[in-house]
């Protein structure tokens, strides 16, 4: 053992927790693999300083574990990374040689020990027991230790080094044991010994987290209450490395042979902190599979989503309903208390949606929207099997709406527009100009997956009422919707002819359908009439 020679002093140094190496991160490096290096030169500003202790929190999917592999990969002793990072932007930092392979790194991946671990309310001290022994294998001396937090003094007496501590799905334990009030407290107090005593400056160069949700406001999560946040709501400066960015996701369709304006439809539509972001994994498979399908929402069941929809809090229904039209809903994201079960409020399930990356959320103007094809499919499939049968009601009715004006049948057409003005209306509002404009915008909710829906648009000699515009890839007619209050559809359809309204599809080569949409205040008859243009 004298003549150790400095290979097997290395070995020595890779463990199961402590100094993984850097083989996951090698695997990610020969696949396709979209630069976010950047990200170790924003946490090597922060070791050492009262930034140090981070925490990542985006949705199942978006990267979180990629990028905790990345920062094992170029922290951890025990290996020689140099060769996965040369190409990379962190390459070009001033801090890329000082923090190379330079630190103690213990890698934690909460899941992990959820899944081979029995849930008793023994949980907690197994899994320190767990780390202890894996540290002891490198430092014999820990091993008579069964705190976490007395092993790693011990470990930092010995090596006179402060450590960093990664720590994959953080949240996992309070998503998975909820009501096991035992392992939770259990969990709080090792949080708590570790990163709420003179002891975490005295141990740590930095702690990076990542999880699904932001840190509870109130209650057992104050444990982590000194970590600095970055979410999906308040993300800056990292939003570049939540997903892929509009440039990432061109320069992956040019070099594929993508259609990038198809990817967008599909896999755009976040925007966070300023940031078009893009689902990754949605992305590369798309690549990977040469077919746009919703891949990410199916590594998870509609359930979860469905369960959320029909909560029956005021107003939840209303705003559901106008973002599968395309609409964007204001929502106040301060009440939300960052779990997935203290929910009071419309706002509150709106912010956790956003959280799980079904919204999209946009800071400046404090809105949500459903963003892209993929999630609009999955909004689709949980109303269809869930509980609100006004929410249900809704998106069938609109399939069939949408399918008569495909045909041209206006007397359908006009059947299903009297239906929604009559139960969507209340009567107040009912003899209302306005009202027969939301009353069409509610019924042509299916629309978006075939159009891009523009309203009040400047055409010809006048502004048309609504245009659908096919999608990219849609074989569908583009519609030209105009409305009229107690005049005939057939006077709509000749406003449309007469201001020539069709001028604003110079260059579209498929077909048209002008569609005259009309009510009557005395007769209370709605009617419509549909000409086709080739």
């Amino acid at each position: 053992m004298e003549n150790m020679t400095s290979v097997q002093k290395k070995q020595k140094l890779i463990g199961k927790y402590l100094n993984i190496g850097n083989a996951g991160f090698r695997s990610i490096r020969n696949s396709e693999y979209v630069d976010k290096s950047g990200l170790i030169d924003f946490m090597n500003r922060c070791l050492n300083t009262p930034q140090k202790l981070i925490c990542v929190s985006r949705p199942r999917r978006f990267g979180k574990s990629f990028a905790t592999k990345m920062l094992c990969a170029y922290y951890s002793r025990g290996c020689d990374s140099r060769d996965l990072f040369a190409d990379l932007k962190i390459a070009e930092a001033a801090s890329f040689e000082q923090n190379l392979n330079q630190y103690d790194v213990i890698y934690l991946d909460i899941t992990l020990f959820l899944s081979t671990l029995k849930q008793s309310d023994m949980l907690v001290a197994q899994i320190e027991q767990e780390i202890i022994d894996d540290l002891a294998q490198s430092y014999p001396e820990i091993a008579v230790e069964h705190r976490l937090v007395d092993s790693l003094c011990k470990m930092n007496q010995i090596t006179g080094r402060k450590l960093i501590l990664i720590i994959d799905e953080w949240d996992a334990m309070f998503r998975e044991c909820k009501g096991a009030d035992e392992i939770l407290d259990n969990y709080i107090l090792l949080l708590r010994s570790l990163f709420k005593s003179s002891l975490t400056d005295q141990l740590f160069a930095g702690v990076y987290m990542t999880g699904i949700l932001p840190i509870k406001k109130y209650g057992h999560e104050s444990a982590v209450s000194d970590f600095y946040e970055y979410s999906m709501v308040e993300p800056r400066p990292l939003q570049e490395y939540i997903g892929f960015t509009t440039e990432e996701v061109k320069s992956l369709c040019q070099k594929y042979d993508k259609d990038y304006t198809i990817m967008q439809e599909w896999y755009d539509g976040y925007t966070v902190g300023g940031v078009h972001v893009y689902n990754p994994k949605s992305v590369m498979e798309s690549i990977l599979r040469d077919k746009y399908s919703s891949y990410w929402t199916k590594t998870e069941t509609y359930e979860a989503l469905r369960n959320y929809i029909d909560m029956n809090f005021d107003g939840l229904k209303d705003t559901v309903v106008d973002m599968l039209g395309g609409e964007k809903c204001e929502v106040d994201t301060g009440s939300f208390q960052n779990d997935m079960t203290s929910m009071k409020s419309r706002d509150d399930v709106l912010t956790l949606l956003i959280h799980l990356g079904y919204l999209a959320y946009d800071e400046d103007t404090r809105c949500v929207s459903i963003p892209n094809v993929e999630i609009r499919e999955e909004f689709i499939r949980a109303i269809k099997n869930g509980n609100r049968i006004e929410l249900m009601k809704a998106v069938l009715r609109s399939d069939s709406i949408l399918q008569a004006t495909w045909e041209k049948d206006g007397r359908k057409v006009a059947e299903i527009v009297n239906e929604i003005h009559n139960e969507d209306t209340a009567s107040v509002f009912y003899n209302n100009e306005q009202a027969l404009r939301s009353v069409i915008k509610m019924a042509y909710l299916s629309s978006m997956d075939y159009y891009s829906k523009m309203e009040e648009i400047p055409a010809g000699k006048g502004v048309a009422d609504i245009l659908f515009f096919p999608k990219a890839g849609s074989q569908k007619p583009a519609l030209i919707v105009e409305l009229k209050w107690n005049q005939s559809g057939q006077k709509a359809l000749n406003q449309i002819l007469d201001k020539k309204y069709t001028s604003v599809l110079k260059g579209y080569q498929g077909d048209i359908l002008l569609v005259g949409i009309n009510y009557n205040e005395k007769s209370k008859e709605h009617g419509c009439v549909i000409q086709e243009m080739k």
